[in-house]
């Protein structure tokens, strides 16, 4: 489910499919969360650049699995990388309640208007009501605000969501396959459904 805080969380995250799909193989394999941060950091499975960028890493990739049972795991080791692509970018948006809205409120709304592109305005034009309507993301700084917008484009745009051409943004709904939808719907998560897909 969606976390019901808000969180500028993701400024320091990126997509990251192939650390989260090493991670899941790990957990996958029964080792202890411990066995598994050792394993990540003493190997540098990640390729960060320090030991200390490395935990951070593995901190943000663990939030993602954990939101994972063994019976999803196996889903996401049985699917297509556009299905993998799409479980990673669930997990994202059950730690990230700014960015489900914005998927939610913006992108599933030029779906349904029939509005192929997604431009700088619109995520100014979110964040300006967000502002309104919440005292936390008002504090935030406009630098924060910024990265945080950044990260929602390179997200999706890794995710296949969306697809740049001609220096457009152009919006590209996913085909969900019928398991992870039911996945997804036994979960309680037909929100999230609607909100990549346009769906009412």
């Amino acid at each position: 489910m969606i976390t019901q805080n808000y969180s500028s969380g993701l400024v320091s995250e990126s997509y990251w499919l192939i650390e989260f799909k090493d991670y899941l193989k790990l957990k996958r394999d029964k080792l202890t969360d411990t066995e598994i941060k050792a394993k990540i950091i003493q190997n540098n499975i990640f390729g960060a650049p320090n030991e200390y960028r490395a935990k951070r890493i593995y901190g943000y990739i663990k939030r993602r699995a954990d939101s994972l049972d063994e019976n999803a795991i196996e889903l996401f080791f049985n699917s297509d990388l556009s299905m993998q692509r799409l479980f990673n970018l669930v997990c994202i948006l059950r730690n990230s309640r700014i960015f489900f809205e914005f998927i939610n409120e913006v992108y599933r709304e030029k779906i349904i208007l029939g509005i192929d592109t997604i431009e700088p305005s619109d995520i100014r034009i979110f964040f300006n009501n967000k502002i309104v309507q919440s005292e936390v993301i008002a504090e935030w700084k406009e630098p924060t605000r910024k990265r945080i917008q950044g990260s929602f484009m390179t997200i999706l745009t890794e995710s296949n969501l969306l697809i740049e051409r001609d220096n457009k943004k152009l919006i590209n709904p996913p085909i969900i396959d019928t398991l992870f939808e039911k996945y997804l719907e036994t979960n309680g998560e037909a929100d999230i459904i609607k909100a990549m897909t346009g769906a009412y």
